[in-house]
């Protein structure tokens, strides 16, 4: 990509070269990691569930205080003569006690971000695409000469089954990073996961989902819907993003 003209190599879905494409000036904004990371923590927290405690949770004894005296902490102690007379019940820190301060449902989780801030962080993370060393340091795997951003035409959004799908991201030269996503697969916490692969951005999702879904990793999203999370998962910027023509002239007439 050329910083001084703004365009980039626009590719078919062989993987040849179709001319050049003309990128908007949203690709040379600055590298921002905080508003970034503000910006995709607060996506997050809108997904967050709010949640609280039984309010009797922990105080379902008839455990009472002993007084002074007797030699022993002053802790709720179960009374009377069987086998857990005597045993601390109730406070905080003893076995099946309530908690000190137990979460409520009441709490606000849902975090806020300044609108200007928001879209600084967006305009942020579609330039960082564009950022051969950016996307590199996050482990993405694409061929050497390849420049980024990867721009190809509409045709990637008529794709509708896998076999073409999977010769385009090959001819593309990002089949190494398909491949990546499938040796990280692993079980934690009794869930299948994976690491995060390229995003496709089109202009309008004919039948690329339905041509893509089966390879891990992979998402889609139209231009439109584009966010922080998608294009920096985790709030690390630098995906591997490859943008249909459509979807480069969605987000040039964007108002920013």
């Amino acid at each position: 990509m050329s910083n001084d003209l703004l365009t980039a190599h626009l590719l078919d879905v062989d993987g040849k070269s179709a001319g050049e494409v003309h990128l908007p000036q949203v690709f040379q904004t600055s590298l921002r990691l905080d508003i970034i990371q503000r910006a995709a923590i607060a996506q997050q927290s809108h997904a967050f569930q709010p949640q609280g405690r039984n309010l009797m949770a922990g105080k379902r004894t008839t455990a009472e205080g002993f007084g002074v005296g007797r030699g022993i902490s002053r802790v709720p102690r179960i009374g009377g003569h069987g086998p857990l007379s005597g045993t601390a019940a109730f406070a905080p820190g003893t076995v099946s006690g309530r908690m000190a301060f137990p979460p409520v449902a009441s709490k606000k989780i849902a975090k806020r971000i300044n609108q200007k801030e928001r879209r600084l962080a967006l305009k942020s993370a579609i330039a960082a695409t564009a950022s051969d060393q950016v996307v590199r340091s996050r482990g993405h795997k694409f061929l050497e000469d390849r420049t980024l951003p990867l721009v190809v035409s509409n045709e990637v959004e008529n794709l509708s089954k896998s076999s073409d799908a999977k010769r385009f991201l090959t001819s593309i030269g990002v089949w190494d990073d398909i491949l990546r996503v499938r040796k990280s697969k692993r079980i934690k916490s009794g869930v299948r996961v994976h690491a995060v692969g390229p995003l496709v951005v089109v202009g309008d999702d004919k039948n690329a989902r339905k041509a893509l879904r089966n390879f891990e990793g992979v998402d889609v999203i139209r231009a439109r819907d584009l966010s922080v999370e998608a294009l920096a998962p985790g709030t690390h910027p630098g995906r591997l993003t490859i943008w249909s023509e459509s979807a480069i002239k969605t987000v040039a007439e964007r108002k920013w």
